[in-house]
């Protein structure tokens, strides 16, 4: 099955990473340095830009190295980002962005010894270069998605449609691999009141040592556990009313500026804040965190808890629903019966998708087993355990009706969506400003981007 227009959101930070600084060191004499493909509206596409998504499709495995085919992708969110940027029912988050963009940057920079070698390894010249291209990275997956959701937000499916689009699509539908569906409950290990205490002495002494004439921001880099603030002395800028969690929050907006908190306990850990400035609904502030990272004998205490739970479970004395929301920690997943959602949103796991932790615990077990504690990392790379339920075995499958209706439904509806787009942006050509570089005159566009020329 071929998409008649394909929306291409640019894949994140690391899609930059071999951007055109490196391009320049490969290029021969006599080769284009860089310049403009294509200009929608305001919008600029590059020619690095262009080789960037064919370099990042050919990494991943695919076949395609049509050149027109990766630049209308690119030209067709261009638009999308340019109709996103005049609708007044979008938010600006210029601002945001642009901290966010800084947010990441200090958080790279914090898996580096100093700015220098980071700079190096992924190719740009200068910090302020680096930090403009993942904001520009940020904004066009801001605005595409946000006008894509705006445009298909009506988009649905009926039955009759999802039998049809099957019928008339099944011969190309993929072939479904080896699939799990799993049920987790995690536990965050607690630290003992001795271990809480600790913490809180180290803040409170970093605390004295700021009124003793240290600054606070020299502090932060040197004990401050947050990787995106830590290198930029714990700074948070334009933070909006909400953002952050509310125990950090609440703090920041009791202090008057310049000001610092005792010991703060959040669910990232232990807290220290300076309020700098508060302006409106948005202030600054610089904090140091100290992340409740818990001891061996404290993960053992969660395990010996945890497995008493399971316990009840298999004697039938509660389900493992109950027992999802009574006692995991995982906000994703315990109040769904602790179901791990796939990736394309359904219940349903790749098998050679299952990270290694979990595997490994799953080797042996069957439909309806459930595995010992054993301890893992969550999303945030903290210290976790968990037992996970197989809830249920999809052995490798031709696609059909009765056993992937869900699966079949959502590739209908991405169908229809996509054709909502495309006539939105049929709509939108007369009226858009688009050139593209002569060196594309050759190109087959399935769109109908190529304007007459005028006649002299």
């Amino acid at each position: 099955m071929t998409n008649k227009l394909k929306i291409t959101f640019l894949f994140g930070i690391f899609m930059i990473l071999f951007s055109t600084n490196m391009m320049k060191a490969q290029l021969k004499p006599g080769e284009l340095v860089d310049g403009i493909a294509a200009v929608i509206g305001d919008e600029i596409v590059l020619e690095s830009d262009v080789s960037e998504q064919m370099n990042y499709a050919k990494q991943q495995g695919a076949s395609n190295t049509d050149k027109c085919e990766f630049l209308e992708n690119l030209i067709n969110n261009k638009l999308l980002v340019y109709e996103a940027k005049k609708d007044t029912l979008i938010e600006n988050r210029s601002a945001a962005i642009k901290e966010q963009a800084n947010g990441k940057y200090a958080q790279l920079l914090s898996q580096f010894p100093d700015e220098k070698s980071m700079l190096a390894a992924y190719k740009f010249r200068t910090g302020y270069e680096m930090k403009n291209a993942i904001e520009k990275i940020d904004t066009d997956t801001y605005y595409g998605q946000a006008k894509y959701q705006r445009i298909t937000e009506k988009a649905d499916v009926t039955p009759n449609e999802v039998t049809d689009f099957f019928n008339l699509y099944k011969a190309q539908l993929p072939e479904i691999k080896d699939e799990v569906s799993l049920a987790q409950i995690v536990m965050n290990p607690k630290l003992t009141e001795a271990h809480k205490q600790e913490i809180i002495a180290r803040l409170k002494k970093i605390k004295q040592d700021i009124a003793g004439g240290e600054s606070f921001e020299s502090q932060a880099r040197i004990y401050s556990e947050d990787p995106g603030s830590a290198s930029n002395g714990g700074l948070m800028k334009n933070i909006s009313k909400g953002q952050m969690v509310k125990p950090f929050e609440a703090a920041a907006l009791n202090l008057q500026e310049g000001e610092i908190s005792d010991p703060v306990e959040s669910e990232f850990g232990y807290h220290i804040i300076q309020l700098v400035k508060k302006s409106g609904k948005n202030y600054d502030a610089r904090h140091i965190l100290l992340m409740a990272t818990p001891t061996d004998a404290e993960i053992k205490t969660a395990k010996v808890k945890l497995d008493s739970i399971r316990t009840l479970i298999v004697d039938g004395k509660m389900t493992f629903k109950d027992a999802s929301f009574r006692f995991s920690d995982d906000k994703r997943t315990k109040f769904n019966a602790g179901i791990i959602p796939g990736a394309d949103g359904s219940n349903k796991i790749e098998r050679e998708s299952i990270p290694g932790s979990i595997s490994y615990e799953l080797a042996g077990l069957n439909k309806g087993d459930i595995t010992t504690a054993f301890d893992d990392e969550d999303e945030r790379k903290r210290k976790v355990v968990k037992i996970v339920k197989l809830e249920d075995v999809i052995p490798a499958h031709k696609i059909t009706l009765e056993t992937d209706f869900d699966r079949i439904k959502q590739m209908a509806l991405n169908k229809k969506k996509n054709e909502m787009i495309e006539k939105f942006v049929n709509s939108k050509l007369p009226t858009t400003f688009i050139s593209i570089n002569g060196r594309y005159d050759s190109c087959n566009f399935k769109g109908a981007w190529k304007k007459p020329k005028a006649k002299k």
